[in-house]
């Protein structure tokens, strides 16, 4: 009896010291949580309300139910902003990631330090820089009197030319451009750090294998890249559907529709139209979109 006792006495400090520790964690995230819950839960519940509303932001408000979704869904403007935000992907993601692969694979055959360190720095300066302003750049070279019909202009090729965001059909794709511009340094910063995490005697066996640059690359480098490459996937897209700063900078949606994206027009609707049910049922169906995409993908790059 007495042995139990003092077990039972020994072990009820060490409760209370794991009850302090305890405590002490939660004390030490509040901040961090209360500030979550004031700028993104309350904001998105106050959203989730809005969404079955019919509200200007001033007068009082009319609830319409699920109306405003069932518009999302049926208006074929606000389909088309959500089929060019996945359009997107193309640019900001697809050739990224594929081109990011290519050149983090070639600067590792060259091992030469010095031309990796340049290449990194001249690659990672477009993603430094803001999106707004590198918007507003590409702009200037897209007119008409700009950098790129000087240059295609300079190749013989001035059938091509136009004012690249006036054209209703190539206003969309050049806005991609921006985006591949911006996201292939970062990408491609990414995947050399995972390169580097790689073990070099595998591509020392490859080589005396006789393996080449595309055997080795598919056979070593892509399956160790998994983790990094579905962190460059996944941040790709998120910009890509999200997009805001470098479509509203660079083209507002113009001409007409053409390069319209859920970004701008939930700014559009809630901004400029007073309709703030409808933004954020926008809003909420971009959210769960995002997710959708997102989440399969965290599955497939999960390392096994």
């Amino acid at each position: 009896m007495a042995t139990a006792a003092g077990a039972a006495a020994a072990a009820t400090p060490t409760a209370h010291r794991r009850r302090r520790k305890n405590w002490g964690g939660w004390l030490f995230a509040a901040p961090a949580a209360l500030m979550y819950a004031l700028f993104v839960l309350r904001p998105l519940a106050a959203s989730i309300q809005y969404s079955f509303y019919d509200w200007d932001g001033i007068t009082v408000a009319t609830f319409v139910g699920v109306q405003n979704y069932v518009q999302v869904f049926t208006d074929p403007q606000l389909l088309s902003s959500i089929w060019h935000a996945f359009f997107l992907i193309i640019f900001f993601t697809v050739i990224p990631v594929t081109v990011a692969l290519l050149v983090a694979g070639l600067i590792r055959e060259l091992r030469s330090k010095g031309l990796g360190k340049l290449a990194q720095t001249l690659l990672f300066i477009p993603y430094v820089i803001p999106a707004a302003a590198a918007a507003i750049a590409w702009s200037w070279m897209y007119a008409t009197t700009g950098a790129v019909n000087q240059l295609l202009s300079l190749i013989g090729l001035e059938s091509v030319t136009r004012a690249w965001f006036g054209d209703f059909t190539w206003a969309l794709p050049a806005v991609g451009l921006i985006g591949t511009w911006i996201n292939l340094g970062f990408c491609t910063i990414l995947l050399m750090s995972g390169i580097g995490k790689i073990d070099t005697s595998l591509y020392e066996a490859a080589k005396l294998d006789g393996a080449g640059f595309f055997q080795t690359f598919r056979a070593i480098t892509l399956p160790g890249l998994r983790q990094e490459i579905g962190v460059c996937v996944t941040i790709t897209i998120i910009a890509a559907l999200a997009s805001f700063d470098i479509v509203f900078m660079a083209t507002q949606g113009g001409p007409g529709y053409s390069t319209m994206v859920p970004g701008v027009q939930v700014y559009q609707l809630g901004f400029t139209e007073s309709r703030i049910g409808l933004a954020s049922a926008l809003a909420l169906v971009l959210s769960a979109l995002v997710l959708a995409v997102i989440l399969p993908l965290q599955r497939l790059f999960r390392e096994k």
